[in-house]
């Protein structure tokens, strides 16, 4: 029975209600069937989540089924990055990996039952006169002239389709149901087509395929998956899946509906996702721009963090839409816990400390992670010269700034209090240095005679700083819901990437390795990029800011709900 930890749910009921009638002898059966035709997005990653999770909590089996039944436009390396993908998520599917392709001979003798059954016919119908045929939502079909071909006929026409006697859109095999079904998927469903094309496992055995209706309930059925979940598009085609299975007499799959996962500023299609692809509006699949779960892991999210949040959006029947906020508070409630703080300056401005001497170096202590005691400490050197951020320091600021300005005395981080005594200037009046003066009995940060200041500031030491490049992404359109637009595309954020040369970062990052996350103190989490970053080229992307909107737009609400 189900694990009592985990809060029930419309499915879970379901379940809870299947396992009492004993409908099912055999123990909860999930699986999760991507089609190998691009990169899995985090929208993937909710399914994936919840078939696992429901199989693990009910101790059952989990299922991975590659339904490739369109090799137009899938290729073995989707299959691999998906592999990858629900790998680094943390699930397994131990031995059950399956492709629709296994069962294409099964699939085939399915379909010459339906023929002799009198359920299914060849018709020589083109894709348009088949849409015209079809009818509306509001108005029934009407049938194809060749729904009453001699199941003879049909046998035949059927095995010269499989031999390849016929070229690519001469014929379909069609389902024979109901053309007046209020329900438009009954309205005899296409169940092959003909395409003469190289598979990526079955090479050139077959150009015919199956269709995605005829194929998926069946697999589920030969895998003996008990309980299908599938997203809420797939509600109106579960009559269809139900009537292959009562007509084929197979083992009959509960397929059950949830709403998709939709994100603000965000595109949730594969179909789309690839045009941006392939127009170059972003640099590949892995783009940390993206949604995709390689994109989402290069820009320095946490599998943890991507299960907690499929975790807190929970389960529904109703489509709606998650704040992007929502998403980045999670991973910053996972990284704050996990990642080590360091210091790097993005826009660096050089401090020279007057009165330190030129040839000392002192070493000061600081804190890895305040979260994490075991996390330790490090060794951070402090120099005569530093680095600094140019927006931590104004000539002239105003009367709220408490950052570094002529006069003003301020607190470096770990190392002592300074004190800005005079700028440099070039010819164009562009400030190119400050000098500071620095009070060598503040070392760690407090002072022997109370005094306080109002700032703390990090530092890099010229000296032992490594020049990096950062990548700063940002939202990759400019509107909350780009789907709705006429052309997403021309709402692309023209800003969603910039990249910074020449920063400064503490010497303890010379060690880092890719995929390594840090919190850039005071600047956002940070990850070494996956592919580009190396000792000699250290390359790091921010992951999210430090910045908490989702926090801000919670206490908005309660405030307006106490009003």
């Amino acid at each position: 029975m189900e694990n009592e930890t985990h809060p029930t749910n419309f499915i879970r009921a379901i379940i809870d209600k299947d396992i009492e009638s004993g409908k099912y002898e055999k123990t909860v059966h999930t699986r999760f069937p991507p089609e190998p035709n691009g990169y899995l997005h985090i929208g993937h990653a909710k399914a994936i989540c919840l078939s696992y999770g429901i199989a693990e909590d009910y101790n059952g089996l989990y299922n991975l089924r590659f339904d490739d039944t369109n090799p137009v436009k899938e290729e073995t390396k989707y299959v691999e990055s998906i592999k990858a993908d629900i790998k680094w998520l943390g699930f397994d599917w131990e031995n059950r990996l399956y492709f629709a392709s296994d069962y294409f001979d099964t699939l085939y003798d399915y379909a010459v039952k339906l023929i002799k059954d009198g359920k299914a016919y060849v018709c020589d119908l083109n894709a348009e006169e088949i849409r015209e045929y079809r009818g509306t939502l509001t108005e029934a079909g009407k049938n194809s002239p060749y729904r009453n071909r001699t199941i003879e006929e049909n046998l035949e026409l059927f095995e010269k389709m499989r031999n390849g006697q016929f070229e690519n859109g001469k014929c379909t095999l069609r389902a024979k149901i109901d053309m007046a079904s209020p329900n438009i998927n009954l309205r005899d469903p296409i169940m092959y087509r003909i395409l003469h094309t190289n598979h990526h496992r079955t090479g050139d055995k077959w150009c015919i395929y199956p269709s995605y209706d005829f194929t998926h309930g069946q697999c589920d059925s030969l895998e003996n998956i008990t309980h299908s979940l599938c997203d809420i598009s797939f509600e109106n085609h579960r009559p269809l899946y139900n009537w292959f299975i009562e007509n084929l007499d197979i083992f009959p799959t509960t397929q059950i509906e949830f709403a998709r996962l939709n994100i603000t500023y965000t595109i949730m299609s594969k179909r789309k996702l690839r045009e941006l692809v392939e127009g170059n509006f972003v640099n590949s699949w892995d783009d940390p721009r993206l949604p995709t779960l390689s994109g989402l892991r290069r820009r320095g999210y946490s599998p943890t963090a991507i299960r907690n949040f499929c975790d807190k959006i929970g389960l529904a029947k109703r489509i709606s839409t998650v704040d992007l906020a929502l998403l980045e508070y999670t991973l910053r409630e996972d990284l704050n816990k996990i990642v080590p703080r360091v210091m790097a300056v993005l826009d660096p401005l050089k401090v020279i400390i007057d009165n330190f001497p030129e040839e000392q170096t002192d070493e000061m202590t600081a804190i890895n992670n305040p979260e994490d005691e075991s996390a330790g400490t490090r060794i951070v050197p402090f120099s005569k010269i530093l680095y600094i951020e140019k927006n931590d320091f104004m000539e002239e600021p105003p009367k709220k700034f408490f950052r570094l300005s002529p006069g003003r005395e301020i607190r470096l981080r770990y190392a002592y209090f300074v004190k800005c005594e005079s700028v440099d200037k070039d010819e164009t009046g562009n400030i190119t240095a400050i000098h500071c003066t620095y009070d060598p009995e503040t070392k760690g940060g407090s002072a022997p005679d109370g005094r306080k200041v109002k700032a703390t500031m990090h530092w890099v030491s010229a000296k032992h700083a490594i020049d990096a490049e950062i990548r700063l992404y940002d939202n990759l359109f400019t509107v909350q819901d780009p789907a709705a637009e006429d052309d997403f595309k021309d709402f692309v954020n023209p800003n969603s990437l910039k990249i910074l040369k020449n920063c400064k970062l503490e010497p303890s990052l010379k060690n880092a390795k890719p995929e390594e996350k840090f919190q850039f103190e005071r600047l956002g989490y940070f990850c070494a990029d996956r592919y580009d970053f190396s000792s000699e080229n250290p390359v790091f992307n921010r992951t999210v800011t430090l910045r908490d909107t989702w926090a801000k737009i919670q206490k908005q609400q309660n405030k307006k709900k106490k009003m």
